[in-house]
């Protein structure tokens, strides 16, 4: 090999053994195995390459698009081993493994709102390419129309599947975010093995398949999955080649993601999560035996804060779905079963700040061996403590917890109504929640939107 560009495709195909699949046999292509870690680097080199073939981006440019992460880290990839300057323009809803990754590359990446749609100066489409317009030797590479994306997979993508299939392939589901994978794949299988039906795996609150199975637009919603939905059509995308699309809900598609790992051994990310269980749905619904193939469209290790994280489960409501309107559900909204972050009085300064830093997190509880809630710390209390050291905070973190934590404590019953937590936060406390002299967790005023977000 030459270049870690000659890695871009030939990924494996490998049977799901361990899923039920009723008569179907499932197989998936791991496009986890690409350089970047996605099926994306295959349509950046392309679209790279046929920028520099046209003319359109010369030695010393700077390459700009809007992307949901995958397609950037392909072109950053791409780009900056053949000298360019790689601008991404990426949604605040992208993990953040995805933008460390991103930067790491050399990439300059600018985070904007995803709550708005497109003709909004914000919407990272929109943004990208008023970015390129005033960037002196900038070509926007424009993924959701660019002809060179989905020639990509239908010059290489498909023509793998076909061949590892042995030619044999009923099925194939796919995602769409810029379309490129749906349509390249798709129109190769068109012309090689018209008997091949595409399945559309989307999330939901995504206007793609319900426009396939109603053929009206509807209104957008939001979805935690990435890299696939969208809340317009993308000119890349040629819904034509869909025979069945599967809405699939973010509670699903990242509970899918989790099964692969534990069940097939395979680390993937949200959108294969979403194509697994549309290709589940597919396969129990047959009488016929079917040979399916999908796609691992990324490496679930760009989603660990996310998909493989208890918490942001609990954060999003799908731990805890049954609600009562008390303070309890507050609290299970913020934390996964037994994730609540401690210490105890014989503790450290040095271990409140490590706690503190890895939870993200500017107090905490402190709690005896019996469980019983003794005390509260907080940043200023570590700060005020240290300034006391000025000359040796080496002594000042080695301060144990019970020498300067609050001791006057505000705690609430885990049974009481929501409305009870307002007066507290009024006075700007903490409200510590209790299940008889128990400690439960924590609720704070961050939490109590976050429970508003989530059950409305």
């Amino acid at each position: 090999m030459a270049s870690v560009l000659d890695l871009i495709g030939e990924t494996p195909l490998v049977e799901v053994t361990r899923l039920e699949r009723g008569p179907c046999r499932l197989f998936l292509k791991l496009e986890s195995a690409n350089p970047s870690g996605s099926l994306k680097d295959r349509p950046a080199r392309s679209m790279i390459e046929a920028a520099e073939a046209e003319g359109r981006l010369r030695p010393g440019g700077t390459i700009v698009e809007a992307t949901a992460g995958n397609t950037g880290l392909g072109l950053a990839l791409v780009g900056t081993r053949k000298g360019y300057r790689t601008l991404l323009v990426v949604p605040d809803k992208m993990a953040r493994e995805k933008v460390l990754h991103a930067k790491a590359l050399g990439a300059e990446v600018i985070v904007t709102r995803s709550d708005v749609g497109k003709g909004h100066p914000d919407y990272y489409q929109d943004l990208a390419e008023a970015l390129a317009r005033r960037t002196a030797g900038a070509f926007f590479i424009n993924q959701f129309g660019n002809p060179a994306n989905p020639l990509a997979h239908e010059r290489t993508t498909g023509p793998e599947i076909l061949r590892q299939m042995e030619g044999a392939v009923d099925a194939v589901v796919v995602g769409v975010g810029s379309g490129g994978s749906l349509t390249g794949i798709g129109r190769f299988l068109r012309q090689s093995s018209p008997g091949t039906m595409m399945i559309l795996a989307d999330p939901e609150g995504s206007v793609l398949a319900p426009y396939v199975q109603t053929g009206h637009m509807p209104a957008a919603g939001s979805w935690a999955v990435e890299g696939i939905g969208e809340d317009f059509l993308p000119p890349n995308a040629d819904l034509t080649l869909v025979s069945v699309a599967y809405t699939i809900p973010d509670a699903e598609s990242f509970a899918n993601a989790r099964e692969l790992l534990r069940a097939e051994g395979v680390l993937a990310g949200s959108s294969s999560g979403t194509l697994l269980a549309a290709a589940l749905r597919y396969c129990a619904a047959q009488t016929q035996p079917r040979r399916v193939v999908s796609l691992v469209c990324d490496s679930g290790a760009k989603y660990l804060s996310k998909v493989f994280n208890p918490t942001f489960f609990a954060q999003e409501g799908w731990t805890h779905p049954h609600r009562h309107g008390t303070v309890r559900d507050v609290v299970v909204s913020r934390y996964a079963e037994g994730t609540a972050v401690t210490v105890r009085p014989d503790d450290n300064l040095r271990t409140v700040f490590a706690r503190m830093r890895s939870a993200d997190v500017s107090q905490l509880p402190v709690v005896d061996e019996s469980g019983h809630v003794v005390g509260l710390i907080d940043e200023s209390d570590v700060l005020a403590a240290l300034l006391t050291e000025p000359e040796d905070t080496n002594k000042a973190f080695a301060r144990p917890v019970k020498e300067v934590m609050a001791t006057r404590l505000e705690t609430i019953s885990a049974d009481a109504p929501i409305a009870d937590l307002v007066p507290l936060f009024r006075k700007d406390y903490v409200a510590l929640v209790m299940e008889g002299d128990q400690f439960l967790g924590v609720a704070t005023r961050l939490d109590l939107i976050n429970y508003f977000r989530i059950t409305r």
